[in-house]
């Protein structure tokens, strides 16, 4: 049975604001927050979730906002999709755990066959499962290890590939999330992603040449390199899209040198870009390709998907008592189902929607200083106003709290970026109001500067 919340939500599919949020419910669980969570939870606002539809998330004291975060590039169907709630009770009257790395589940090698068909790249592939991003990262690491018999990776400034202490290694994105927890994994060097905001890479070729010409040539042989791990499309680092030569070009290199290419998909994979994987976009094959987030709608899974005489690894490897449990899994089959249903056509369609419409914001607003993006992964450069065009973190900050205000959710990345990733599902109406609000929101911070 679908919850009975959801008919009520659906009907109202924009936003409404009743009280000044937070109101006097949500700021309640907030002091109770305050007192026996980690302070470690990062909390751009004071939302307080009670329940959710579609792409509206209602909070404890009534107030609706449009989600154009999906819950972090998560609830890729929309929240509580009434196919992925009956997909779970279904699944979760039936069997809920075993643990898949000691037996087997039907459900579970379906899912694997379907990623495997799915997986950018000709031959067969395997799949492992995990349970978050991070994990599918670590997954990623070893098995590069193991197949190459080798200990050194290359990853990017300004990326993201989790907090464990492996993948944390490769993260560049943040120095405060390295803070404190050294020694790294050691044998980790990094070189700069093609950003024309960041460091003036405009296109790939610098970049490689960088590889080539300083790090292979002085510090980093390459034939101690067991992979290259890359965002296709750099999501905590700004919504960052590459030049497509530069992807080209990593996998001539990696082919050059023997060097595993590992894509790095957490959160642009399953159609956020109007593709099945971001990485398709540059006609490039990876690998390994890690993914987790959009993969079940909200359920915790991850998949590390590799070539299939790569991930021959003996049993006992690597494995992972929760990963692939029937109840995520159930709600991935039903996902894909979702998205390949019409859900990834409809992310292209609205995202090229979005980003026609946001093109013209440099023109007129001074604070904004590149609108770019696949699908609906785009990305809102926030600058300075006058001829510096720098990035301005604060006005960034500004601009989400006044647009959490009025009912629009929305996310800071990198320095000074708003990441756009609502649910796959975004109507015309939906995309119209966020838009409008941004840029209501633009013109009242600029008049007041």
């Amino acid at each position: 049975m679908v919850p009975t919340n959801h008919s009520t939500l659906v009907q109202s599919e924009l936003p409404e604001i009743i009280t000044p949020p937070p109101g006097p419910r949500a700021r309640a669980v907030i002091a109770r927050d305050e007192a026996v969570i980690s302070p470690s939870y990062t909390r751009n606002y004071p939302l307080v979730a009670q329940r959710a539809s579609g792409c509206i998330v209602e909070d404890m004291d009534g107030n609706r906002y449009l989600d154009m975060n999906a819950g972090i590039a998560v609830a890729a169907t929309g929240h509580c999709h009434p196919a992925v709630v009956r997909a779970i009770q279904m699944q979760a009257a039936e069997l809920i755990h075993m643990s898949g790395t000691d037996f087997y589940y039907p459900n579970m090698v379906e899912l694997a066959e379907r990623l495997a068909r799915l997986a950018p790249g000709r031959g067969a592939h395997r799949v492992y499962f995990g349970n978050s991003g991070t994990e599918a990262v670590e997954a990623a690491i070893k098995l590069a290890r193991y197949v190459t018999g080798r200990d050194k990776f290359l990853a990017f400034y300004g990326g993201f590939h989790g907090r464990t202490m492996g993948s944390l290694s490769l993260t560049a994105s943040r120095s405060r999330q390295r803070q404190g927890f050294g020694p790294l994994l050691a044998g980790v060097f990094h070189a700069p992603y093609p950003d024309s905001y960041r460091n003036g890479l405009a296109d790939g070729e610098r970049s490689i040449r960088f590889i080539k010409d300083t790090l292979f040539r002085q510090v980093l042989p390459p034939e101690e390199v067991a992979a290259i791990i890359v965002e296709p499309v750099q999501g905590e680092g700004g919504y960052v899209i590459p030049p497509p030569e530069f992807l080209q070009q990593l996998r001539r290199l990696a082919d050059e040198h023997g060097i595993l290419l590992v894509a790095d998909e957490v959160q642009s994979g399953f159609g956020r870009t109007g593709k099945m994987f971001a990485i398709e976009h540059f006609g490039v094959e990876p690998d390994i390709l890690a993914t987790a987030k959009g993969i079940a709608s909200g359920m915790p899974l991850s998949a590390t998907i590799a070539r299939a005489e790569l991930m021959n690894w003996p049993a006992g490897s690597h494995a992972s008592t929760f990963g692939g449990n029937p109840v995520a899994v159930a709600a991935a089959l039903a996902t894909l189902d979702l998205i390949e249903g019409g859900l990834m056509e409809n992310a292209a369609r609205m995202g090229g929607w979005l980003l026609a419409r946001m093109a013209e914001w440099p023109k007129r607003f001074q604070h904004v200083g590149d609108v770019r993006g696949l699908g609906l992964m785009i990305g809102i450069e926030i600058v300075t106003g006058g001829q510096s065009r720098a990035r301005d973190a604060a006005f960034r900050d500004r601009l989400v709290q006044m647009a959490f205000e009025q009912g629009v959710l929305v996310l800071g990345a990198g320095v000074s970026a708003i990441r756009i990733s609502p649910p796959l599902l975004l109507n015309q109406q939906q995309a119209e109001y966020a838009a409008a609000t941004l840029e209501r929101c633009l013109t009242a911070l600029e008049a007041g500067d």
